[in-house]
């Protein structure tokens, strides 16, 4: 479907995208590592060297190379698809990002797999954040995503174990959640401090803004 927006700078925008025919984009534990490391490293203004394998985060530390593209808010990666909520920071900038990040992680993927073609369904999907509540929900959205592969109908159910649930959105690698908590970690430094309005102060108002949401229940 075409969008009938165009991107902005300083707006935010929910980005995501899945697997062509639904299928699985993160096989492993190290697909999850490359894509998180090309969210740092695709994010830059000059030209990157797609064709790099394996690189980890630790390993790109320092190697980026003129003006970041967005800024990245927050994210969260699931087994067929992944959401990004960003802010422009110059025109054109989430397009050539978007570009950059699945370009590299096809390629990456392709040749690990011994496949040709897209992996992603098509162009990326994005949603214009026009205002302060929805920027808080998708806050909450984004980061509940992982709630799904334990409980997965929970929106529709209800929560059946809250505490088990927050357990799990705790210990998920790939999501910006635990960098919100407070955890220091290599993945750090894909977010951009102070993205975000200053809804919370600390982890822990953090997270009863997101986790506030496992207790809706459904008429």
């Amino acid at each position: 479907m075409q969008r009938t927006f165009a991107f902005a700078p300083e707006e935010y925008y929910h980005i995501y995208n899945r697997g062509t025919e639904k299928r699985k984009v993160f096989l492993d534990k190290s697909d999850y590592r490359r894509f998180l490391a090309l969210l740092y490293f695709a994010n830059q203004s000059t030209p990157v060297v797609l064709k790099l394998q394996g690189r980890t985060l630790d390993e790109l530390v320092g190697k980026r190379e003129g003006e970041p593209l967005v800024e990245i808010a927050a994210y969260c990666l699931m087994p067929n698809h992944f959401h990004l909520l960003v802010r422009e920071l110059q025109e054109g900038g989430i397009s050539k990002f978007m570009q950059k990040l699945t370009t590299g992680y096809t390629m990456y993927f392709n040749k690990k797999n011994d496949r040709n073609g897209s992996l992603f369904q098509g162009k990326f999907k994005a949603t214009h954040v026009a205002d302060d509540r929805y920027l808080r929900y998708l806050v909450s959205y984004i980061h509940l995503n992982p709630v799904k592969i334990i409980e997965q109908k929970w929106k529709e159910t209800g929560i059946r174990d809250r505490a088990a649930a927050e357990r799990y959105l705790a210990q998920y690698a790939p999501s910006s959640y635990r960098d919100y908590l407070g955890e220091t970690r290599a993945e750090n430094i894909i977010l951009t401090a102070n993205a975000l309005p200053g809804y919370f102060d600390s982890g822990m108002e953090f997270k009863e803004l997101v986790t506030e949401w496992l207790t809706y229940a459904p008429d």
